[in-house]
C-alpha cells in the first residue's frame, strides 16, 4: 500500500539554527513538508531556497508571502502548483492564509495537502478554520475521492473550539504529545488532520533523538505516515 510521509514544522523564520533545522527535517524524510513562519522579509526567498536544498527537498518559491505558510516535497512527490490563500483579519493584524497543493506519489493516488498557522485570537482562529474547510470543499470537485491532509500550528489544544473544527471533519493522525515550546515542550499545539486515507502511523519521537531540536526551532515538528 502506498505511504505517503507529511511533517509540519513551524520555523519561527528561520531566526534559530537553519542549519539545525534542516538536519531535523532530513531525519524525518519526510514526502510533504508543511511548514509555518517562513521568512518573508525582502530577499528571503534565498533563504528559504538555501533550506529546501539543506533538507534535499523541493520548493516551489511561490508560497510564504501571504502569511508565512509554506510546504516543500521530496523528488520522488510531484506536485501541483502550490498556492496561498488569504484569511481575513482585522486592520493592521498580522496576516494569516495557508498554503495549498496536491501531490501524488509514483505508485500512487492524488492527495490534497495544506499547511496553516492559525491565529492567536480564539475567536479568529475557529472563523479560519471554518473557512479552511468551507473553501477547500468548495474548490475540490471530488472530495470524497482524493485524500485531504492539513496540518500546522494551531496555537490552541484539543481543548480549543477551532481545533473542534478541524476534528470534526477530520481525523488527527499525529502523535499526542506537546509541541512547544521546544526547549520544554508542554503544549500541543501543532498537529496533522487528514480524511480518506486507509491508515495511519503517527511519526516515532525515537527518530529525534539527540537532534537539535532546541536550536531549530521553539516548536518540535509533527509528522505521519499515511496509507492512502
Amino acid at each position: 500500500m502506498p505511504s505517503l510521509r507529511v511533517a509540519s514544522y513551524n520555523l519561527r523564520g528561520l531566526k534559530d539554527s537553519a542549519e539545525a533545522a534542516a538536519a531535523v527535517v532530513r531525519a524525518l524524510a519526510p514526502d510533504v513538508l508543511l511548514l509555518q513562519e517562513l521568512p518573508r522579509y525582502p530577499g528571503s526567498e534565498y533563504a528559504v531556497a538555501a533550506f529546501a536544498r539543506r533538507c534535499d527537498l523541493l520548493w516551489s518559491g511561490r508560497t510564504r508571502l501571504l502569511s508565512g505558510t509554506g510546504l516543500m516535497t521530496a523528488l520522488r512527490v510531484t506536485a501541483t502548483d502550490s498556492v496561498d490563500r488569504r484569511l481575513r483579519v482585522g486592520l493592521r493584524e498580522n496576516p494569516r492564509g495557508y498554503t495549498q497543493t496536491r501531490v501524488r506519489l509514483p505508485e500512487g493516488p492524488q492527495v490534497d495537502v495544506v499547511s496553516v498557522h492559525l491565529s492567536l485570537r480564539a475567536e479568529q482562529r475557529v472563523e479560519h478554520a471554518s473557512t479552511v474547510l468551507a473553501e477547500l470543499a468548495a474548490g475540490r470537485e471530488d472530495p470524497e475521492q482524493v485524500p485531504l491532509v492539513v496540518g500546522g500550528d494551531l496555537n490552541e489544544g484539543r481543548d480549543g473550539a477551532a481545533w473542534g473544527v478541524l476534528a470534526a471533519g477530520l481525523e488527527e493522525v499525529s502523535a499526542d504529545r506537546p509541541t512547544f515550546p521546544a526547549h520544554q515542550p508542554h503544549r500541543h499545539i501543532d498537529a496533522v488532520f487528514a480524511r480518506g486515507h486507509r491508515a495511519a502511523r503517527p511519526g516515532d519521537p525515537a527518530v529525534l533523538e539527540g537532534m537539535p531540536l532546541r536550536e531549530a526551532s521553539d516548536h518540535l515538528p509533527v509528522w505521519v505516515d499515511l496509507e492512502v
